[in-house]
């Protein structure tokens, strides 16, 4: 009797050391799950609906021509106001929209600044810093953005549009442009005049079919998304470069990138996926670095032009020549 309680008791022991193992794996995994779900995943919008046939004219209340401002990390929030957005009075893309809007009457231009909650939560800070994700604040601009021209097109199909960003406002923009180059997008490509990005944590710094016109000197690095391309810890998801670039829209598009500003001029091997910690760590302080906080005086050509004066002096060629369309 007693050796074979001995043999049941030998029996016992794996049973309750795999249950001592497996019960913290469990947790883990659970805790890990929770992480990434409360973090948010990147959600991106669907294609927008097949354009309808074009009318020969549009409402007298609908502008000529739409501009879409996209602004930075910390730069605006979701209740902001976006014909007159007062979140950050210092927003790099107020320099850009201030004084395009003033130069046109309103049944010429309409400027709209996309408002999202334009924040970048370090997802390794204890205690927590508040902050609502990348991943949230990425999905909501985007969605919000595609939402805006889409309606706008909906109401003056013969409007057209000039769109600009800056930093996560910049991966925003071009990846609404990417997807309307594709034919994927909330708005005809044939609708958008240009497209002019500073600081885009997606560029690749090549050149070639479906590229964008690279302004000023050209930086070795690539954007930060692309240097991580792979990396995925909660509530930060690295898209790597854009599928097919610019599309229709590549002739039209424009990147302006300071040598320096991690965002978009990382170097690879600065920055590794398989190196989390260091990489996130890296990326949250590139958001604040002082290369990227000074685009405003960021020279782009040799009459000493800014990046923000030749944005403006872009959109405002644009509006000048854009069609005049017919109102009824």
């Amino acid at each position: 009797m007693s050796a074979r309680r001995g043999s049941t008791s030998r029996r016992s022991r794996p049973v309750g050391c795999l249950l001592l193992i497996g019960i913290p794996i469990l947790i883990i995994v659970v805790v890990l799950l929770l992480w990434y779900l409360l973090a948010g995943l990147l959600r991106q919008p669907k294609p927008g609906p097949k354009p309808p046939k074009e009318p020969t004219s549009q409402s007298a209340t609908c502008p000529d021509v739409q501009m879409i401002s996209v602004p930075g990390t910390w730069e605006s929030n979701s209740n902001d106001d976006p014909h007159n957005p007062t979140a950050n009075p210092v927003s790099l893309m107020l320099n850009i929209s201030n004084p395009v809007e003033q130069r046109f009457p309103k049944e010429r231009l309409d400027v709209y600044t996309v408002p999202y909650v334009a924040q970048f939560s370090n997802p390794i800070a204890i205690p927590p810093d508040g902050q609502q994700s990348y991943n949230n604040s990425r999905s909501e601009g985007t969605q919000r953005m595609v939402d805006a021209m889409q309606a706008r097109y909906r109401e003056c199909p013969l409007t057209t549009y000039v769109i600009a960003g800056f930093s996560q406002g910049a991966v925003i923009a071009g990846d609404v442009a990417s997807q309307i180059g594709a034919g994927k997008g909330p708005v005809p490509a044939n609708k958008v005049l240009g497209v002019t990005l500073i600081s885009d944590g997606r560029r690749t710094g090549d050149t070639g079919p479906g590229q964008p016109i690279q302004i000023g000197a050209v930086p070795p690095g690539v954007g930060a998304e692309v240097a991580l391309k792979g990396l995925n810890v909660p509530g930060i998801t690295m898209t790597g470069p854009r599928p097919g670039g610019f599309g229709e829209l590549a002739d039209r598009t424009y990147t302006i990138c300071a040598q320096g500003d991690l965002i978009c001029d990382a170097p690879r091997e600065a920055l590794s996926p398989w190196n989390i910690m260091g990489s996130v760590g890296a990326l949250v302080r590139a958001a604040g670095n002082p290369v990227h906080a000074l685009y405003n005086g960021f020279v782009v050509d040799e009459n000493g032009t800014t990046s923000t004066q030749w944005t403006v002096n872009w959109a405002n060629g644009l509006v000048e020549s854009a069609p005049h369309p017919p109102h009824s």
